[in-house]
């Protein structure tokens, strides 16, 4: 079976894209391999297909051929493994709020069983023991996701991906030779490729790249006067050439004349939810439940309409006939603002990539900066009144995870809000702690008692029937919370009372401890609570200047008349050519 053969297959697709032939066959040869493949290029089946072709060779029958995906976005992890197995290709994924049994089963279904991709998050690499069980499993590839996310001077570093290079003595072929790895990004400057390939060690460059140039994207910046979005500030009349609109008055216009599929980004969920009702659309965002999340997605993925929303919204949303893509507030990177924005026009017709920009908006920047590299007096009283907060003592700790409500923590330690947010993630860099956005958790349960007392209860039926399986689902519930999943209430059946509600009744009468459902941000002390924490150059006063920079990138893009959009973003990631 060819690898031509694979793509048919499996994916259904009769020839490969631009390059994406060409870094198969490197992987297939062993070598380690960085694809720089704009958004929707097809990133995924560089992994994919090579994966699938080892799994078909005569050396693969005894001890298998399984991916290792690493990737930082769980959303996108759970969206590649559901579609995988729908093909009825066998995938697994790991991430947190798994029990330590599920993760147990998947891995050992990608020991012993014939699966070939495995989905884990950077961060679980974390964890020795679990570098260690990967030793134990099949891997013939290693593929690096969003890769830029590795570089300390990329728009987007993620200390955990530091780890990735600890795994790649321990991993080895059955010929001994090291599992080659494939790293995968849509955006990366020249230094950025660089540092990538010595991040993980590639063996020699090796870098295929496509060119950036998107000729059927229209990149635009419309000049607009400040304004807040209100309903009374948008009018019914054109904006007129020889006086800026507000912002709300220049959206309203490019969108109601421009037809098919729309994405207006904004900052924050606020700012979503406003704009949303001025368009008259849906809006999507962090704060939305899962179900809210999925459910708006897929109507406007088999819809004509306009999504309003932060950039929660996108990634892996593949979408090809997207006709416009407006950022209403401007985006702190060039990187960011790209991959955004190429979200337009992915089927080869023409697209508009429009910018709206403000007065404002450079002193918003500006400030930005002070947000997100706050003093670093302000850095240590951050990390001494978390500590107090969670009644963590000098000395202890380590290990511990907390789950953390930011506006509940700035509230009662009187912290401002933005710079404690952008603080706990300076002080996770350092090491001290392993701080997690938020997300939701699902709900947790304990049971406080033993097999033989419950005996002694007088228990309705359905409460009787829910504690019989948790007891036969989770192994540990009688001595550690155990994460909840929705195949815990199929014994009920249809029509009997929500399993929350059984869970409130067992709790009231202390049979068991109940945790519900919330959003919150997840902070692990990776160390014992120190007296006051050290940023060094590299983590604080360089990466201040590098955030200082690519946003004064960002406003020249804005700003700029001189040179065409387009060439300006070429420039940016060191690709040039001559304009008639």
């Amino acid at each position: 079976m060819t690898i031509q053969d694979i793509l048919k297959n499996y994916f259904g697709y009769e020839t490969f894209r631009p390059l994406q032939e060409e870094i198969i066959r490197s992987v297939l040869d062993g070598r380690d391999t960085l694809a720089l493949l704009p958004t929707g290029g097809g990133k995924s089946l560089c992994f994919q297909v090579p994966t699938l072709y080892m799994s078909k060779l005569p050396s693969a029958d005894q001890t298998g051929a399984l991916c290792l995906v690493i990737t930082p976005l769980i959303a996108l992890m759970k969206d590649q493994v559901e579609n995988l197995n729908h093909r009825n290709i066998r995938s697994a994924a790991i991430y947190t709020g798994m029990s330590y049994d599920q993760q147990r089963v998947a891995l050992d279904n990608c020991q012993f069983g014939p699966y070939h991709f495995l989905y884990v998050s950077p961060e679980r690499l974390e964890s020795e023991d679990f570098r260690k069980r990967l030793c134990q499993l099949p891997i013939r590839l290693i593929a690096v996701d969003e890769a830029h996310c590795i570089c300390q001077w990329g728009y987007d570093f993620r200390p955990s991906y530091l780890h990735i290079s600890r795994i790649r003595d321990h991993l080895v072929t059955p010929d001994g030779r090291r599992v080659p790895v494939l790293a995968l990004t849509a955006t990366a400057t020249p230094d950025v490729v660089e540092d990538i390939q010595k991040q993980l060690c590639f063996e020699q460059n090796n870098v295929f790249r496509t060119s950036f140039s998107r000729p059927n994207l229209n990149y635009l910046v419309r000049y607009c006067t400040d304004s807040e979005p209100t309903a009374e500030s948008v009018s019914d009349t054109q904006p007129q050439s020889n006086a800026p609109a507000t912002k709300p008055d220049m959206l309203r216009y490019i969108v109601e004349r421009v037809s098919g599929s729309k994405i207006v980004y904004v900052r924050n969920r606020k700012r979503a939810e406003e704009i949303a009702k001025l368009l008259g659309c849906q809006f999507y965002h962090a704060g939305l439940s899962p179900a809210e999340r999925s459910q708006r997605q897929e109507a406007w993925k088999n819809s004509q309409t306009t999504m309003v929303c932060t950039n929660a919204f996108g990634m892996g949303v593949d979408k090809p006939d997207v006709r416009l893509v407006v950022h209403y507030d401007l985006p702190d990177t060039i990187e960011a603002y790209f991959q955004e924005a190429g979200r337009a026009g992915r089927d080869g017709e023409k697209a508009y990539c429009v910018l709206l920009y403000a007065p404002s908006d450079r002193t918003k920047a500006h400030k930005r900066v002070r947000d997100n590299y706050p003093p670093r007096e302000l850095v240590s009283q951050v990390y001494q009144r978390v500590c107090d907060y969670l009644q963590v003592g000098l000395g202890s700790g380590m290990g511990h995870t907390f789950a953390i409500h930011m506006d509940d923590l700035c509230r009662v330690m009187r912290l401002p809000l933005l710079p404690t947010y952008s603080a706990l993630h300076l002080i996770s860099q350092a090491g001290y702690i392993h701080f997690e956005d938020e997300q939701e958790t699902r709900p947790r349960v304990r049971i406080n008692t033993d097999v033989h007392e419950l005996r002694h209860y007088a228990l309705p039926e359905e409460e009787q029937a829910l504690l019989q399986n948790l007891m036969r689902r989770y192994t540990g519930v009688f001595t550690d919370l155990q994460y909840l999943h929705e195949d815990v209430t199929q014994p009920l059946g249809e029509g009997k009372v929500k399993i929350s509600e059984l869970l409130v009744r067992l709790a009231q009468r202390g049979i068991v401890t109940y945790v519900p459902a919330t959003r919150a941000c997840a902070l692990t002390f990776t160390m014992e609570r120190q007296e006051d924490v050290y940023l060094s150059k590299t983590i604080y006063d360089l990466r201040e200047r590098q955030f200082r920079d690519r946003l004064e990138a960002m406003i020249g893009y804005a700003e700029q008349t001189q040179t065409s959009r387009e060439q300006v973003l070429l420039e940016y990631f060191g690709e040039w050519r001559i304009e008639n």
